[in-house]
Order: structure tokens, then C-alpha cells, then sequence
């Protein structure tokens, strides 16, 4: 899944960091990865109820019934779906021994007051009668069979849950191994855990090749309980081995007879428990053997067995929450993993491995090992980090060059003058206009000085005056006062002739000699 490949990630790096630390930590205890697989891990006790009726017609016809209980194997379990698909040894849940021979020897014993030993095997009386009517009592059923024997087993399953639950919940074998050492799957009977099901444990894609590589092994000794967790071991996995025959366990130190010390937990009741690769936490085979040896069946045999039962081995809602909060855990932010183990704990309450992280990081929020914390104080004031007043200083500076450079600015505009605004042309008289085709005018140096020259200066011409006439035909100027109002003047008006120039037309002035357009000589 999506969100379990990038917690993988991260425990598999810290991991190689501490395995490159020196090859003498190869016999520390695992890391906590090993966190993915125990939640799913689950204690299995197999039994079959036996229940048998012995007719005794030795004296008078009595019926005798008794039920018992007999052990078939314990051993521990792996979930591997959210529904509760499980697998485990074959000879967890199953055996060759016949349980009805078991309980013919245990009736007849109590009944008739005989030595019989309470086991598996057939024996004879001296008695003839007694020994008759025994191995008549015997599978398999006959006609004259003294004995009618009925045998239903029973699969409990004990979760790693807390408080740990004492009933458990029963499960049915949905693929039995051909052989005791082979995988067996079960399936729960009757069991509702919710929408979110049952935490699992991630399943490898092959068993490690290299020589001495690390591993752990998982289970439980017992029913779990409050003073009874599950055990937890390392190993190393011996080069070569395969199939049903198994992979089998060296010390690379030769410090610990590995075999024998995980005999004896087989024997103790990790048998068909878990072995877990120590860099990604995933399941590479179930534990196996006893007494002085102990091996390994791999994941090609475990994940042939599930294809063959039509279980096939996902991961849930609980995973997802719980690989997240394992990785703010395993990486030291303390504060940030206690949401997320509480978000594990709502999906699944008795979630163990969530509640005693979550203790954990609850009494590790907030100090120096907090990794959030320290992050959050070194992004203020950490001695080694870049100081703030360098931006500071540079940001004051910025704001003063740019008000320095707008008063400068600002000034410059001022001191500028403004410039005079040009006065229109006054039109001519329209019957006064120049001509539409005016003659070629020479060009004249401007300081030429010819008595015909005629200067010419770039500037305008003040307006016309109004002109106004005393008699037909005669052009008056009238001068105003600008500050008087428009209503005639009753003085006689002093009058001055309009010069025009006979070349162009242009308006002359009194003293002009010259036409300032054209530079014909003004006539007088």
C-alpha cells in the first residue's frame, strides 16, 4: 500500500544506519520495526471435544457418558487480512493421534476401575471380558461397537489485545498442510471486530539469501495477559535451505546456539510463529522444529498455501494509522506520534503496541529528546543557525535608500521651471489670407547685411487688436484696457494704418522694414 511503502522507508534507513555502525552490534536486540508484525500476532489453542457413551452390558445395560476435552496443539498465529484470514502450522490445529482412542481408555479406566494410561495408544487387559469389551469399545464404529463416540474440534484464538480478552473467538481450518510442518489457514467463526477489522502483518516477497542475516521471532508462550506479552527474539538466518525442509538458524559469532535457544521456545509455544526480517519488517516464515532444533519454513510455502485457500493477504485502516504514527514515533517526534497513536487506539481500541507507544510519547512530548521540539527552538535562537538581524538591517536599509531616492526626485521636479505656455497665432482677415501659392523665398544668412534682408525670429505674434473703421475703407485700431469692461469707449479713438506686405500678405508693424515671412521690403 501506498502509506505503508514510505513507512517502510524510513524504519529501513535508520536501521542501516545502526547495522553500519560496527559488526559487534550484530547481537543487539532488534529494532523497533519488528512493531508492524507483533500487533497481528495471536495465540491458537486447538482441542477436540470428545463426546463418548459406554454401554456396559457385562451385568445389567448401563449407559455411560462422559465428554472430554483433548488437547490437539498450541502453537502461535499470524494474521495477515483485516477479516482475520490467519496462518499457522499444520500441526497446531491438527494431528494423527485419534482422540476417540484417547477417550476409550480414559472411560474405561474411570468406569470399570482399570489401569489404563490416559493416551493415544490401544491397550489389553488381562480380564478377558473387560479386554473383549475394550477393544470393542475402539474405533472404528462397528455393530457390536460398545462405544458411540462423537469428536468436534474446537479453534480458539486469543488476540494480542489489551485487556487481553479470556474467551478468545473461534476459527475453522480453511486449508490444512498435507504435512504437520506445512502451513495451515484459518478463518474466524462468528467473530465481528467492527468495520475496521483486525490488525495484520505485512507479508515478505522472498526469504533474505545473504548469510547471517538478522531476524526476529515472534509469539507467545501462553495466553496473552496482562503479565504474559509477547516474546520477542533475535536470530540470523544460515545461507541455503528451501521448501518444507526449512531454513535453519547460525550465530555468526558462534556466541549462541541459536537452534537450541529457539528450540525451546518452539517448544514453549512459538511454534508456526512468525520470523521477521529485521530491515523492513515484514514476515519471511513461520517458525519451526523443537527440543535442540529449530528452523524455518519460508514465504514461497506460506504464500502458495494462502493462493491454494483463496485468502489472499492485505493490510487495513489500523495499518495505515499505525505504520504513520510509527514513523513519527521510531524517528523521535514524540509530539506529533501521540494523535496518530491515538487515531490507532478509536480504529482498534485494544491495539497494545499503540497504547504503550502512546504512553511513551506522551511523557516524551515537549522535552529535550523531542525532536519536534528541538527543531522548533533551533528555528529561533539555535547557536549554530543563520541570526536575524543581518535581515533585519538589510530590509531598514532598503526602506531608506528608496525614501532618499523619492525626496531627490522630488526636489529635481520643483526645481525645474515651468514652461511658459505659447499664445495662439491671431487668424488673418479672411480677406487679408496669404496666398495659396507664396514665391520661393532665398535662403539668407541671418547675419546678412543687406538692406533687403530680413531677420527671421522663431517667437509668435502678439493677438490683433480689433479692428474697427470711423469712415468706408479706412482701418482703425482701437486699444482697450484689459481691466475695462466691453461697452465703447465715447472718446475718439486714436486711429494707425494696418501695414500688410504686398508679397505675402503678412501683418506688418509700424516699424517693420521688411516682411518677416517672405523678406520683402516693406512699402511705406
Amino acid at each position: 500500500m501506498r502509506r505503508f511503502g514510505s513507512a517502510v522507508a524510513v524504519f529501513g534507513g535508520l536501521l542501516l544506519a545502526v547495522a553500519g555502525v560496527a559488526p559487534a552490534l550484530a547481537h543487539e536486540h532488534p529494532s523497533g520495526i519488528t512493531d508492524l508484525v507483533t500487533p497481528a500476532v495471536v495465540r491458537i489453542e486447538a482441542t477436540a471435544r470428545v463426546d463418548i457413551t459406554l454401554l456396559d452390558h457385562i451385568g445389567e445395560l448401563v449407559h455411560v457418558e462422559r465428554s472430554y476435552e483433548v488437547p490437539i496443539g498450541s502453537g502461535t498465529g499470524t494474521v495477515i487480512n483485516p477479516d482475520g484470514g490467519m496462518v499457522t502450522l499444520t500441526r497446531v490445529v491438527k494431528n494423527d493421534r485419534d482422540v476417540r482412542i484417547y477417550a476409550a481408555n480414559k472411560i474405561f479406566a474411570e468406569h470399570h476401575k482399570v489401569k489404563i494410561p490416559a493416551d493415544f495408544e490401544r491397550h489389553k487387559l488381562k480380564d478377558d471380558l473387560l479386554n473383549h469389551h475394550l477393544q470393542e469399545c475402539y474405533p472404528p464404529k462397528q455393530p457390536t461397537a460398545t462405544c458411540i463416540i462423537d469428536v468436534t474440534t474446537e479453534i480458539k484464538v486469543f488476540p494480542n489485545i489489551s485487556p487481553a480478552d479470556t474467551e478468545g473467538f473461534r476459527a475453522e481450518i480453511v486449508r490444512p498442510g498435507d504435512k504437520p510442518d506445512s502451513p495451515a489457514v484459518l478463518k474466524p467463526v462468528g467473530r465481528a471486530d467492527g468495520s475496521a477489522g483486525l490488525p495484520t502483518a505485512p507479508l515478505a516477497a522472498e526469504v533474505p539469501a545473504k548469510e547471517g542475516s538478522p531476524v526476529a521471532v515472534a509469539g507467545f508462550t501462553g495466553r496473552p495477559a496482562a503479565n504474559l506479552p509477547e516474546t520477542v527474539d533475535i536470530a540470523h538466518l544460515r545461507a541455503g535451505g528451501a521448501g518444507e525442509g526449512g531454513r535453519q538458524f547460525k550465530d555468526p559469532e558462534n556466541k549462541v546456539n541459536e537452534p537450541e535457544k529457539l528450540g525451546a521456545l518452539v517448544d514453549k509455544g512459538l511454534l508456526g510463529g512468525p520470523v521477521i526480517e529485521d530491515k523492513k519488517g515484514e514476515v519471511v516464515g513461520l517458525l519451526l522444529g523443537g527440543g535442540k532444533d529449530a528452523r524455518m519454513i519460508g514465504i514461497r510455502e506460506v504464500t502458495k498455501a494462502l493462493a491454494e485457500a483463496d485468502v489472499a493477504p492485505a493490510r487495513g485502516p489500523i495499518d495505515a494509522a499505525f505504520e504513520q504514527a510509527l514513523t513519527r514515533f521510531h524517528t523521535h517526534y514524540y509530539g506529533d506520534a501521540v494523535p496518530a497513536f491515538q487515531r490507532v487506539l478509536d480504529l482498534y481500541p485494544g491495539h497494545t503496541v499503540a497504547a504503550a507507544h502512546l504512553k511513551t510519547s506522551q511523557a516524551k512530548r515537549g522535552t529535550p529528546e523531542d525532536e519536534g521540539t528541538k527543531r522548533a527552538a533551533a528555528s529561533t535562537d539555535a547557536p549554530g543557525g543563520t541570526p536575524l538581524w543581518p535581515f533585519l538591517v538589510g530590509g531598514g536599509l532598503l526602506v531608506l535608500v528608496v525614501l532618499v531616492a523619492a525626496i531627490l526626485l522630488w526636489r529635481r521636479r520643483r526645481s525645474e521651471p515651468e514652461p511658459e505656455p505659447s499664445l495662439p497665432a491671431d487668424p488673418l482677415p479672411p480677406t487679408l489670407s496669404p496666398p495659396l501659392n507664396p514665391p520661393p523665398v532665398q535662403a539668407r544668412s541671418a547675419f546678412d547685411e543687406q538692406v533687403d534682408s530680413t531677420i527671421v525670429v522663431g517667437r509668435s505674434f502678439p493677438a490683433l487688436p480689433k479692428i474697427s473703421s470711423t469712415s468706408p475703407g479706412q482701418p482703425v485700431l482701437v486699444a482697450r484696457d484689459p481691466g475695462s469692461s466691453t461697452a465703447p469707449d465715447p472718446r475718439p479713438a486714436e486711429t494707425t494704418v494696418q501695414k500688410y506686405c504686398t508679397g505675402c500678405g503678412m501683418r506688418l508693424g509700424p516699424a517693420h522694414s521688411f516682411c518677416g515671412y517672405c523678406g520683402q521690403p516693406a512699402k511705406t
